[in-house]
């Protein structure tokens, strides 16, 4: 292991073989069947045009420790004749980017002088731009999901293009597994408003059972196999609308029943799947925020069997203890190929039967006692508390404060990183003055300006409270989510972000779109509202509100690498970084508004490798 003395800073390690199997995505055989065949094959075309996927120092900083990850050959890879967008200090545009191992060696000109017989793969002009770094989501919640998962739901603009993405996963599910499809936002993520009925997906598929669950919370829906399962099932037992509607407690129910009989292999599949997922929309690298936890304790004991699944339980409640183990499994095996990086979430209120404010934050006082912040490698670390360290309540609650109060000084007094969401409402900035104010008290006792702290969402923050979090050495993750559920105000005002002023602050600037409960993971909505302000219906939500796509690029890239601590190896394409890039099938700078929303990535690559390729650039020797 290595300790680093600077903040974000590796080693430059070359960092497994490809599992072109346990890559597919999305595979057009599967609409070979029944007589939706034709409906299906037409809508997919339209929405998947991307394809299936193919995986304390000296300074005050606290210390990076790595475990170098070993590459099993030294890669030689050479992309020409293209747009590259490095996004450097200069935003240099260059034609040709060479790595060699997990390492970017040289752009441009140097490229192609530099190193000997590559493997060349020729652009034909096409736009890349570097790995898009997910900087607020929840995305081991997709890595644990039950059944044959189809993460590619959320890409669908109606019922038609959802029943063809559907389908085409039915080919490689073995006799009797479930397919489905769960969270990533509400109804209006179809122009129906609705999710497909009984008869609609009995229609396309027929001979496996199928569960979609909306949302975090649900309602449900099935097709007559899943109807006949879940009614045959007990304690509890579930009950099934005609129409194959699950809605209230039985949503969950049904959830809870599939969970229960999830193995260990078939966590570590949807692990894949996920990772399939997140190459096949762009991004390469998401920071964790981890999830709130079910309440696992009762008069102020500890009980671990409630952190186990129950009847009750939502998409977004898992065993925060456990949720990581697949993942870790695979990144044991080496196939593990997007990056992950960990924050730690703590909701822990008050609990009366603790006694006192120093009996209080039980977990949290023992996370910061036995975790190692920033452990890890290039592939998998850990890094600080968030998306909060207890549940938020200002003073006019001053039992609840007090308990926040106490997880913020905790956390600061241990040296830890740490983030809290506010975001505000038009006008009222209150709530994050508290966290603002909170922060200064914090840096007046103990020290925070090396230490990074974040404050997620920020929509309505001032340009007074932004200068006083940049003075504190803090950064932003702003939200791009709004585009889904955000109406027109009556009164006019802007919905938010207010990304211009997030922009003219100068304080480090990430975008996320937090999914993938009340979001999708696609990063290319928030890339869109950012820049147009529109909602899902193509409503004007934030009006005045609009940066440019360098800018909002420049977020989901550099901004989010600072972000992460990760700036001098992830966010841009340069030599010695990391070699994540993406190749587009539409040129993000140019294409219209409607277009740029529905950019799919023809090739991604992380750590040198090539993990999503839907065969467009015709690879030599492939």
């Amino acid at each position: 292991m290595a300790d680093t003395p600077e903040h974000g800073d590796q080693h430059h390690q070359h960092g497994p073989d490809d599992n072109s199997g346990a890559r597919t995505g999305v595979s057009r055989r599967g609409l070979i069947m029944g007589g939706g065949a034709a409906v299906a094959a037409t809508a997919l075309s339209s929405v998947l045009a991307g394809g299936p996927a193919a995986a304390g120092t000296s300074s005050g900083r606290p210390p990076i420790y790595t475990n170098p990850r070993k590459n099993p050959s030294e890669r030689d890879l050479l992309l020409i004749n293209g747009k590259i967008h490095t996004m450097d200090d200069r935003a240099s545009v260059v034609d040709a980017v060479r790595i060699q191992g997990n390492r970017i060696v040289a752009v441009g000109h140097e490229a192609q002088q530099a190193g000997g017989q590559a493997e060349r793969i020729d652009l034909r002009g096409r736009t890349v731009v570097p790995g898009l770094i997910e900087s607020h989501t929840h995305f081991i919640s997709l890595a644990n999901r039950p059944g044959y998962h189809v993460a590619q739901w959320e890409l669908a603009s109606n019922i038609e293009e959802l029943l063809a993405i559907l389908a085409a996963r039915r080919p490689s599910v073995p006799e009797g597994q479930f397919i489905t499809a769960m969270g990533a936002g509400a109804p209006n993520m179809f122009a129906e408003r609705r999710l497909p009925t009984l008869a609609e997906i009995d229609a396309v598929i027929n001979d496996r059972p199928v569960f979609l669950y909306q949302g975090g919370a649900g309602p449900a829906r099935v097709n007559t196999l899943g109807k006949q399962f879940f009614e045959s099932v007990s304690n509890p037992t579930v009950t099934v609308a005609e129409d194959g509607s699950l809605t209230g407690a039985n949503a969950n129910a049904a959830l809870y029943h599939l969970r229960i009989r999830q193995t260990f292999e078939d966590k570590k599949r949807s692990a894949l799947d996920a990772m399939a997922f997140s190459a096949q929309v762009g991004i390469t690298t998401n920071l964790d925020q981890v999830l709130p936890p079910p309440n696992a304790w009762v008069s102020g004991s500890f009980d671990p069997s409630l952190l186990e699944p129950q009847p009750n339980h939502a998409l977004f409640q898992l065993n925060h203890y456990r949720m990581y183990d697949a993942w870790l499994a695979l990144h044991a095996e080496g196939r593990a190929y997007v990056r992950l990086q960990i924050n730690f979430l703590h909701n822990q209120g008050n609990i009366p039967a603790l006694g006192g404010l120093e009996n209080q934050l039980p977990e949290l006082r023992e996370r910061l006692r036995t975790q190692f912040p920033n452990f890890g490698d290039d592939m998998v670390r850990t890094y600080g508390i968030g998306e909060w360290g207890a549940p938020f309540a200002p003073p006019s609650n001053p039992t609840g404060h007090a308990v926040w109060l106490e997880a913020q000084r905790l956390i600061a007094q241990a040296g830890w990183r740490n983030e809290n969401a506010q975001a505000g409402s038009p006008g009222n900035p209150a709530n994050i003055e508290v966290v603002v104010a909170t922060y200064e008290q914090m840096d007046a006792e103990f020290g925070i300006k090396h230490l990074r702290w974040g404050l997620q969402h920020a929509d309505h923050a001032t340009p007074e409270q932004l200068a006083r979090l940049k003075a504190l050495g803090c950064g932003v993750s702003t939200s791009g989510f709004r585009w889904l559920n955000g109406q027109p105000r009556a009164d006019g005002l802007p919905v938010g972000p207010l990304f211009p002023q997030l922009v003219d602050s100068g304080i480090p600037l990430g975008l996320h779109e937090d999914g993938v409960h009340i979001a999708p993971h696609n990063p290319w909505f928030a890339l869109h509202y950012a820049t147009t302000g529109l909602n899902v219906a193509g409503q004007q939500i934030n009006p005045g509100q609009q940066i440019s796509r360098q800018q909002a690029l420049h977020m989901y890239t550099r901004g989010n690498a600072w972000y992460l601590g990760r700036e001098h190896e992830l966010g841009s394409i340069e030599p010695g970084k990391l070699a994540d890039l993406v190749v587009l099938d539409k040129d993000y700078f140019t294409v219209s508004d409607a277009e740029m929303r529905a950019i799919r990535p023809v090739m991604t690559i992380i750590n040198g490798e090539i993990v999503h390729d839907t065969g467009v650039l015709g690879r030599r020797g492939q």
